[in-house]
Parts: C-alpha cells; structure tokens; sequence
C-alpha cells in the first residue's frame, strides 16, 4: 500500500543553502533503498515535505524526521492512502522558491508568506502541488 505523507516544520536554526543541499544529499542516499520518494519546500524558516511510499517505510521516516534536532513544531498536515506516485521520479527534490510568484501563495493564505501553520492540510496539500507545478525543481531526478 502506497501512502502521501505531508508535514511542516520549522528550521531550529538559520539553514544556508549549503545546508540544505546537505538534506537533500542525504535524503537520495537513504530513500531509494526503502522505496520514498519526495520533495521539500523550504522558505522563511519554514519546511514543508512530502514523502510517498509504502506505509510502513513513510512511517519509520517520519518518526525519525520529527525526531531531528535541526527542526522544531513539526505538524503532520496531510496523510493519506494513494494509488499512485506524484513525485515518482524524485529521491528526493527541492521546490525552488526563488521562481515563486507571491501571488500563488496569497492564492492560499492572507499572506504572501509561506505559512502551512495557518492553513488546512488539505490547503496545504494543495498548495504544494502548486508550487512544485509552477516553480522549479533544483535537484536532479533520481
């Protein structure tokens, strides 16, 4: 059985791009193996990430994730059953927020600022696929 899992998360401490890049090396050292695949969004301190896969590989992922000191209020915002893969193609992939254009985020939210805390998962959900739609990806695939 294939799940979608959806959290947010706020950075503990200041995260460069170095750091980041870091996370998502990691990630695509340590997903394929056990079947996940995903994306992570990060802006103004803010993490959101989707991870598929089988249920009981998502889950163990998950709980070591909320486990990691390099993040505070971690919120499950979406989980559920699926019959296929979004984000098949991705280890492990980085929303790029840069090309973001503010107003899909007003589209969602009273502010331009990315904010899943003040939203729905289902909002949540929804404005993730936006974003990894309309702005680019900066891992490779695989």
């Amino acid at each position: 059985m294939l799940v979608r899992l959806l959290y947010a998360s706020r950075a503990a401490a200041h995260m460069d791009q170095d750091a980041l890049l870091a996370i998502l090396r990691q990630s695509k050292g340590n997903n394929p193996p056990i079947g996940v695949t995903g994306l992570l969004c990060y802006s103004g301190g803010i993490f959101i990430q989707a991870l598929e896969g089988g249920r009981a590989a998502v889950n163990k992922l998950y709980l070591k994730i909320a486990a990691d000191t390099r993040h505070t209020d971690v919120v499950l915002l979406s989980y559920e059953e699926i019959g296929e893969r979004r984000f098949a193609g991705w280890a492990m992939g980085q929303v790029n927020m840069g090309r973001l254009n503010p107003a899909l985020l007003l589209k969602y939210s009273a502010t331009a600022e990315l904010d899943p805390y003040s939203v729905s998962g289902a909002v949540s959900l929804a404005m993730f696929d936006e974003l990894v739609a309309t702005a680019s990806i900066m891992a490779e695939r695989g």
